[in-house]
């Protein structure tokens, strides 16, 4: 039960909790390949994105029977329970309890060591226009197809990019942490005038930040479908590399258009997005 619908959670668009719920659930179906049975942290704004908002990753129970937990061995070497959903309604529970975006593992609750995705996010400096981005994610494409990986692209909705390669899980953490940073340091080596891999972002300026560090355990990234907490509520969006030639922004879509994402979702070209069996090879 969606309580409040006319809440205005975006200010700039006027967009309401009950358009927000009514996204949620019209892409469930697409969703829940992603999201479900995967680790999640969730971005919270009870009050609209105009108020606080939080991230929250575990649960005592406040959620309800429809949101899952899992039991992952924290580094202190003790036990959090993080959250997960596998149905519709689990996503519409955490829409109802203020969620407005979802963020995901690398890895699904059948085995949270072993990561199922690679994920670098190309993140421009400010100023930097949206043709650098476009550039630096076919670059990216190219590089992982060289050495034998088949990558997707998703607009974020925010500033950037997520160029995705797909895993069979069989690669534990550490590998995986390994492989993204030496590949993100390599990019950045060999083109210092477009790209950097350095963290502080002082030393971003006119550069695209490669962030390889969604490739780490218990990091997460924005799930395919979800709206973003930013100005007119967009959504991360899987688009396919011909599209990524024309498109014109990574906020291209925002909540309203669940219609043509559920219609274009359908489409031939869009049908195996995100699927490939392949593993890390080694660098």
């Amino acid at each position: 039960m969606i309580t409040n619908r006319d809440r205005v959670i975006d200010p700039e668009g006027g967009v309401t909790k009950g358009q927000l719920t009514d996204h949620y659930a019209a892409v469930a179906p697409l969703m829940l390949p992603w999201v479900g049975s995967r680790p999640i942290s969730l971005v919270r704004c009870p009050q609209g994105r105009a108020k606080k908002c939080f991230f929250q990753k575990h649960d005592a129970g406040t959620f309800g029977a429809n949101v899952d937990h899992v039991a992952i061995l924290e580094k202190d070497g003790h036990e959090e329970p993080y959250l997960y959903v596998d149905t519709p309604d689990g996503l519409l529970t955490c829409v109802q309890m203020g969620t407005i975006e979802f963020h995901g593992w690398g890895s699904r609750i059948e085995d949270v060591e072993k990561a199922d995705r690679l994920v670098f996010d190309l993140d421009p400096d400010e100023g930097l226009d949206f043709e650098a981005v476009r550039g630096a994610a076919f670059q990216f494409r190219d590089i992982l197809k060289r050495i034998g990986l088949e990558t997707f692209p998703m607009v974020t909705g925010g500033k950037g990019v997520h160029v995705i390669a797909p895993l069979t899980p069989k690669a534990e953490w550490p590998k995986v942490k390994d492989f993204a940073h030496r590949l993100a340091m390599a990019v950045a080596q060999s083109d210092p005038d477009n790209f950097t891999a350095a963290l502080p972002k002082a030393q971003r300026k006119g550069r695209i930040f490669v962030d390889y560090l969604r490739n780490q355990r218990g990091a997460t990234a924005v799930m395919p479908y979800a709206v973003r907490a930013r100005a007119g509520a967009p959504v991360a969006v899987p688009i396919t590399w011909k599209e990524m030639e024309t498109i014109d922004k990574p906020a291209h879509w925002h909540v309203g258009d669940a219609a043509e994402l559920v219609k274009r979702a359908g489409s031939k070209s869009l049908v195996g997005w995100g699927r490939a069996d392949q593993v890390l090879p080694d660098l």
